[in-house]
């Protein structure tokens, strides 16, 4: 399984940037030791259904530390069979057709 999300706090940072406390979800993401990646919109985790659940509900946690609420923006792929890998090999396929 791989969940793309994207956390937005509200009421916490006084500049009313979000990037301390996206750093913080990150983090989470990072530490947990599953395989994972981040872009300009959203934190890509991959793993089992309880594994990558568990992160993104801890990762809302963390971001939303100080804030009054937080936002959040979940994409799953459940694919049956495709455990492992596919984070870098749905790109792979993709980029081996663009040749």
């Amino acid at each position: 399984m791989i969940v793309a999300f994207s956390v937005s706090p509200s009421g916490g940072e006084p500049d009313g940037g979000v990037s301390e406390a996206v750093s913080r979800a990150v983090r989470v993401v990072r530490e947990s030791g599953l395989p994972n990646s981040t872009n300009a919109m959203f934190t890509n985790v991959e793993g089992s259904w309880d594994e990558v659940m568990d992160v993104v509900k801890r990762a809302v946690e963390a971001a939303g530390e100080g804030a009054s609420r937080v936002g959040l923006v979940l994409k799953a792929d459940i694919r049956p069979g495709y455990d492992e890998g596919q984070l870098e090999a749905k790109v792979e396929r993709v980029e081996k057709r663009l040749g």
